[in-house]
């Protein structure tokens, strides 16, 4: 299934430079066609690795496009496919003569199978299900075919129907047992089975209803931009077009203040899911929301019943999600194991200030270390000498030095990215001087971004945490620690695996006297990094020397599983020498893989990961009740298993620095953060190993030191 995986949107590292071709102008009355135009010439022009517009090219547009009008095939017939076939090898003729027949085609068709849809599955629901026969409903989109007859269309709309509608009757015979068992169970009456299925068929109908009034609201140049973007990702995953409006958004993003709970999304073929929860917003204080989850309705304070945004476009998602500060949001949720659950969220202004590094002082065994968490490499690209991630990072390891810390984690979990500049400067507080990482672009000598202060801000043992999250800048950091032999990473099997840097382009520059009103902006690709072994991150990522498991281990999120990405390649190394230290790296991470092997911890972690991709790979589901809730128990005794993964606790202690609690007699919002952050950290298997191996390199450092120092005297 191909798909908009905007996985990382705001970690991406954006170069907002000015492009040699940009003294070309164009002009076109018709701004489908200027748009056309505009986005081929910057592609060609500029895209890190340009594509020949062929029928290869166009074969493959033609398939993205369909999939994502109809990914559930329950618009279009056969004998539209059929008819949409003789293009599916003139799409690029039609690209470089910027006409428009095959867009004109489908979204004129598409617009009619909707209106028949809606006739379709009002007709279904206005009659009951019968729960008690025995039938199957298969998940599996991407086997199906498209349908030949109507009665073929109306049966897979029923089972889609009949499927949704189970799972509200369950919702609704579960919170009904709910409300009998309460304390004024007395004065209500159990509904019948019959009112019950009624009540959640309507649930659906209205569902349904909503989706389709929104549906019916876009204009053409929403169904347009659908279009653009399935030509344009064909390039790579992270070359995307910006409607006016999803510009508006991302420069909103990019200011890093706006209304909503604080979360970043992604599309999904069966949902809207999480991939971000930002720090210190709505969500992340409500503490209910996990990355992973699927957002499967949405209902408003003042609404009484919840609008179902599965199959929905994110963008539409997103409207019902956001909204103004103080009011609340409910979302029915898919958790990452498969069970369902309500959580409400009050919306505020969420400000990226808690993507900033923050630190703490980590003790055990009465020795000090040092913990610095880096969500994000941020940085204020109208100045850099303003507040970023890199003069952060060093004022924080400054003060933790004060404190008398032993060794140094560097927790980049999760962090999708962000600046370049940052992250050479970042790695040069680890570092005498020398490279950092090399950079690439089409035609152009390799450039190597070097580190130029001899001075070392940390010269102590080092571990760098990652996970499959962690993505672009922070793979070049842990890239380079581990090439130096600086520092262990330790983590996932590999992280993300993004080794490209985009551009975001507003394309009005290019437009002469406009007339068409704003055009929006393209994203796309321009360079490709490389380690300073001269290996590429892209798709490979970075190998921790400790594999660790998570709840992510067996899940495709990577670079690797979205739809054409870069290939990986190699270049010449730069010159550079290894780090010249007394650290027994073999040793440590000999004993490190020892201890994890044992760890019963994350071995239920393994097993509860397991788990989770059995339950997301599920497709085929049972349509008669009894069945079905057979399967739900199974699974929530199932999750009961995993349930003493919460129960965790390391023996670590962490505290904040002295500059920090004087903060928190003023803000108590600031003191309730860092709480939180250090009651997790300490239910946190992954810190309190990194706080072994931190231990195990000093201990390695002392006994070498000592040996130098025998020998000389």
């Amino acid at each position: 299934m191909r798909g908009n995986y905007k996985f990382l949107l705001l970690a991406l590292l954006i170069a907002f430079a000015s492009c040699s071709f940009t003294s070309k102008k164009f002009e076109d009355p018709d701004k489908d066609k200027l748009l056309i135009q505009l986005i081929t010439y910057l592609l060609d022009q500029g895209h890190f690795d340009p594509k020949d517009i062929n029928d290869d090219f166009s074969s493959n547009v033609f398939e993205s496009y369909l999939d994502n009008l109809d990914p559930f095939k329950r618009y279009f017939y056969a004998s539209d496919i059929k008819e949409f076939e003789s293009y599916r090898d003139k799409i690029d003729d039609e690209i470089k003569a910027y006409d428009l027949s095959f867009f004109n085609l489908t979204h004129d068709r598409l617009l009619k199978r909707i209106a028949e849809s809606k006739e379709v599955y009002t007709k279904i629901l206005s009659k009951p299900f019968d729960f008690s026969v025995n039938e199957d409903y298969s998940a599996d989109y991407e086997e199906l075919t498209f349908v030949n007859s109507k009665k073929e269309m109306n049966e897979r709309w029923r089972l889609q129907l009949k499927f949704s509608t189970i799972a509200n009757y369950d919702d609704a015979i579960s919170q009904q047992d709910v409300d009998l068992d309460g304390e004024e169970s007395k004065s209500k009456t159990k509904k019948s089975t019959k009112k019950l299925e009624s009540d959640a068929r309507e649930a659906t109908k209205k569902s349904l209803d909503e989706l389709y009034d929104y549906i019916e609201d876009r204009r053409r140049e929403d169904w347009f931009s659908v279009y653009i973007n399935a030509i344009v990702e064909e390039f790579d995953p992270h070359t995307f077009y910006f409607a006016p409006e999803d510009k508006e958004r991302f420069d909103r993003d990019i200011s890093g203040k706006f209304e909503g709970i604080g979360a970043r999304l992604q599309k999904k073929v069966d949902g809207i899911m999480v991939n971000e929860i930002i720090s210190g917003g709505p969500a992340w204080r409500a503490n209910e929301l996990e990355v992973g989850d699927q957002i499967l309705k949405v209902k408003q304070e003042d609404e009484k019943e919840a609008l179902n945004v599965v199959g929905m476009r994110l963008d539409d998602a997103i409207k019902f999600i956001k909204g103004p500060k103080g009011t609340v949001v409910t979302l029915t949720l898919k958790k990452v194991d498969g069970t369902v659950q309500d959580i409400s969220i009050k919306r505020d202004i969420v400000e990226l200030e808690e993507t900033y590094a923050k630190s703490s002082i980590v003790e055990k065994d009465g020795k000090k270390f040092g913990l610095i968490n880096l969500p994000k490499f941020y940085i204020n690209f109208e100045d850099y000498n303003k507040r970023n991630a890199a003069s952060d990072i060093k004022q924080e390891i400054l003060r933790l030095k004060e404190e008398g810390v032993e060794g140094l984690v560097m927790d980049l979990r999760n962090n999708g990215g962000g600046s370049l500049q940052t992250v050479v400067d970042i790695a040069g507080l680890f570092i005498e001087e020398g490279p950092v990482v090399q950079v690439r672009e089409t035609g152009s000598a390799k450039e190597v971004l070097r580190d130029k202060d001899k001075s070392i801000v940390w010269d102590g043992p080092l571990v760098i945490l990652v996970n499959e999250l962690s993505a672009s800048a922070s793979e070049i950091l842990a890239a380079a620690m581990q090439d130096y032999k600086r520092g262990i990473i330790i983590g996932s099997k590999q992280t993300y695996g993004k080794g490209t840097v985009q551009t975001v382009f507003d394309l009005n520059r290019m437009v002469r006297n406009n007339t068409n009103g704003d055009m929006g902006a393209l994203k796309f690709t321009t360079q490709k990094f490389y380690r300073i072994n001269g290996g590429s991150t892209q798709l490979e990522g970075v190998k921790s020397d400790v594999v660790v498991p998570d709840r992510y281990s067996y899940i495709d999120i990577g670079e690797k599983d979205q739809d054409n990405p870069l290939p990986w390649d190699k270049i010449d190394a730069a010159d550079y020498k290894e780090w010249e230290n007394y650290f027994d790296y073999d040793a440590t991470i000999n004993k490190s893989k020892a201890r994890m092997a044992t760890n019963e911890q994350l071995k239920l972690i393994d097993a509860n990961a397991q788990w989770v991709k059995k339950i997301r790979d599920r497709e085929i589901y049972s349509l008669n009740y009894e069945e079905y809730k057979k399967e739900m128990q199974i699974n929530e005794e199932e999750a009961k298993r995993f349930s003493k993964l919460s129960e965790y606790q390391t023996n670590l202690t962490f505290n904040s620095l002295p500059y920090e609690l004087k903060l928190m007699d003023k803000d108590t919002i600031l003191k309730e953060k860092r709480n939180r952050w250090h009651v997790s950290l300490a239910k946190d298997v992954y810190v309190e190993e990194a706080i072994n191996v931190l231990h195990d390199l000093k201990v390695s450092y002392g006994i070498k030191s000592t040996m130098i120092n025998s020998v000389e005297d």
